[in-house]
């Protein structure tokens, strides 16, 4: 290991913890040649199999087939902290400031997905610890404390419940001598094994007669008369429709490729704590509610995942495995972790690793369609994918069968964001918002000029 980590991350595994797992199914074959289906989904992640499921499950005739360019999971659906948020807007703030007629029925819709996921999971029996915790918010800083309470006002005005709690009654569920103040949203909010709740997903649909084809990298794709072509190492795949899933990778379409930028984060895991967490009293997982945040939560074997706060994008959106080890964004997580819960000083980190999520400028997903309507695609998440990408799924199904649905009806759906600029303007622009951020939480929440003309824009970032 690097000689820049500290003691505490001296042993630890680059492998996702999520994904350290001798019981991982083995990957399903390449594709052998030539075919055709109906459906063709590019991408195995959350968003490319939920849309194959819920495809089977609205026309169990269709033929339907999932490439993959690794194995189901392998990117940010098996790196992340396995936060499930009802949210479609990337919190109620950004939808508040975007589709402020529409976020009350958006939260209705979010809240509706769900609780869809979680029948999902006990239909098809996917041992994935799915529960229905809520999250926390803690504010760790004064000016946090008075952004919980809008936060709670602005939950009431959109007809959801967030519960402000005090210094105390937020120590009482998780004790930090760093924590200021609380918010609890008790039904928005479910923690996951993620990489468990990919492998179910893909057995799910594998049992519902859906060809999955891993390590099958897509190289174009190719509109004609007769249909849509996927062009693969291996062979040719024709669809009737095809629904693009590839999120952080590079778009299989030229019109979207200045639309995302892949973002790495950083997670660690500890060592098992059984006996050591009795501060750690609620089931639920955290964030705080600075703009370089942290998340956190207890996992089923007493350990803790600990994430956030470093964000970085690298020259010319670049992606290479290579990115997902970062020393000095581990240090750093490490130190504050110790900060936050100075009890566990000593705990050592068994797993450190990375991965990139993508984003947009409006910070949630966006659709559309293209090749006359045989194509659909969904990116842009953010991060908050993992309960989102299904709600996309169905969006993306809605368009290719052309249903005028209360999802495709949404200016949500319909509206598109601003497009990121060529390079090397797009990396300034990016470091300049990273370091105007940072500046914000230290000056006590105040942004600066660059941070107020991009809320003029439309491209504002609060959290």
């Amino acid at each position: 290991m690097s000689p820049s980590l500290p003691d505490s991350l001296a042993a630890a595994s680059p492998v996702p913890y999520w994904l350290d797992a001798s019981d991982a199914p083995a990957p399903a074959p390449p594709l052998p040649g030539d075919t055709t289906c109906d459906l063709a989904v590019v991408g195995a992640g959350f968003c490319g199999l939920w849309t194959a499921l819920l495809a089977k499950e609205r026309d169990p005739s269709l033929d339907v087939v999932v490439l993959e360019a690794e194995t189901a999971g392998w990117a940010a659906s098996g790196r992340n902290g396995g936060f499930v948020s009802s949210s479609l807007t990337h919190g109620l703030a950004n939808g508040a400031e975007r589709w402020p007629d529409e976020l009350a029925d958006l939260e209705r819709m979010g809240l509706a997905n769900l609780d869809e996921i979680g029948e999902t999971v006990r239909r098809y029996g996917i041992d994935c610890d799915f529960r229905r915790t809520g999250k926390l918010w803690v504010a760790t800083e004064p000016h946090q404390v008075a952004e919980l309470r809008k936060l709670c006002d602005l939950a009431r005005r959109y007809g959801r419940s967030i519960e402000y709690l005090d210094r105390w009654q937020i120590r009482e569920r998780v004790y930090s001598p760093t924590y200021m103040a609380g918010a609890y949203d008790r039904d928005g909010y479910a923690l996951v094994d993620p990489a468990r709740l990919v492998r179910g997903l893909r057995e799910a649909c594998r049992g519902l007669g859906v060809r999955i084809h891993e390590r099958t990298p897509v190289r174009a794709l190719v509109s004609g008369r007769r249909g849509v072509v996927l062009r693969t190492p291996y062979g040719k795949v024709g669809a009737r429709r095809i629904a693009l899933a590839t999120n952080a990778f590079r778009p299989l379409l030229r019109r979207l490729r200045l639309s995302t930028i892949p973002v790495y984060d950083y997670a660690l895991v500890t060592e098992p704590l059984p006996g050591r967490l009795g501060f750690w009293r609620a089931p639920q997982g955290v964030s705080d509610t600075g703009n370089r945040f942290h998340y956190y939560r207890r996992t089923a074997d007493d350990r803790i995942l600990w994430g956030g706060y470093d964000a970085i994008y690298h020259y010319g959106s670049g992606l290479s495995p290579k990115l997902d080890w970062r020393p000095e964004t581990f240090a750093r997580l490490a130190e504050h972790f110790a900060e936050t819960f100075p009890e566990l000083a000593g705990v050592r980190f068994t797993h450190a690793w990375g991965g990139a999520i993508d984003t947009c400028t409006r910070f949630t997903a966006f659709y559309g369609t293209a090749c006359g309507g045989r194509v659909s695609y969904a990116l842009g998440f953010t991060g908050l994918g993992v309960a989102a990408t299904r709600f996309a799924a169905q969006v993306m199904l809605d368009l290719l069968w052309g249903l005028d649905t209360e999802r495709t009806r949404s200016a949500m759906v319909r509206s598109r964001p601003i497009p990121f600029p060529p390079e090397p303007v797009r990396y300034l622009g990016v470091e300049l918002t990273r370091r105007s951020l940072a500046r914000a939480d230290e000056r006590g929440g105040r942004r600066d000029l660059w941070l107020r003309t991009l809320d003029r824009l439309g491209m504002g970032f609060d959290s």
